[in-house]
C-alpha cells in the first residue's frame, strides 16, 4: 500500500521556524519525485518544493527561495521540508505527492495535477 504520511506542522509566530517530514512507503522511493504543496483557505493548491533524487535536482517556488529548504534522507524514505522566517502567508496544509520520473534539476516544476500519490496534509498555521 502506497503511503505518504506527512508530519511537523503546528503554530508558529511569524519569523520562526518548523521542519516538515514526508515519510514515504509502498513504491520505490528512488524512481519518485517528490513535491511539497499547500493549500491555503480560498486559495488553489499551489507546489512551494520539490526534490528528485534522480538527478538531485530541487524546485522552490519563489515565495519560498531562500527561506525554505528541501532534502531528502533517502535511506529512511523520507523528505524533509526546512521552513524558516515564516510568515502568515505561509499559513495552509501542507501536502507532500509523489511523481513517477520526474526531475526537477532541469527546469521542471511539481504541478498538483501530474502526481501520483498524495499525503493526507499538515496544516502550518503562521500568526502575525
Amino acid at each position: 500500500e502506497v503511503q505518504l504520511v506527512e508530519s511537523g506542522g503546528g503554530l508558529v509566530q511569524a519569523g520562526g521556524s518548523l521542519r516538515l517530514s514526508c515519510a514515504a512507503s509502498g513504491f520505490t522511493f528512488d524512481d519518485y519525485a517528490i513535491g511539497w504543496f499547500r493549500q491555503a483557505p480560498g486559495k488553489e493548491r499551489e507546489g512551494v518544493s520539490g526534490f528528485s533524487s534522480s538527478d538531485g535536482g530541487t524546485y522552490y517556488a519563489d515565495s519560498v527561495k531562500g527561506r525554505f529548504t528541501i532534502s531528502s534522507d533517502n535511506a529512511k524514505n523520507t523528505v524533509y521540508l526546512q521552513m524558516n522566517s515564516l510568515k502568515p502567508e505561509d499559513t495552509g496544509v501542507y501536502y507532500c505527492a509523489a511523481e513517477r520520473g520526474a526531475m526537477y534539476g532541469v527546469g521542471y516544476r511539481p504541478h498538483y495535477y501530474d502526481m501520483d500519490y498524495w499525503g493526507k496534509g499538515t496544516l502550518v498555521t503562521v500568526s502575525s
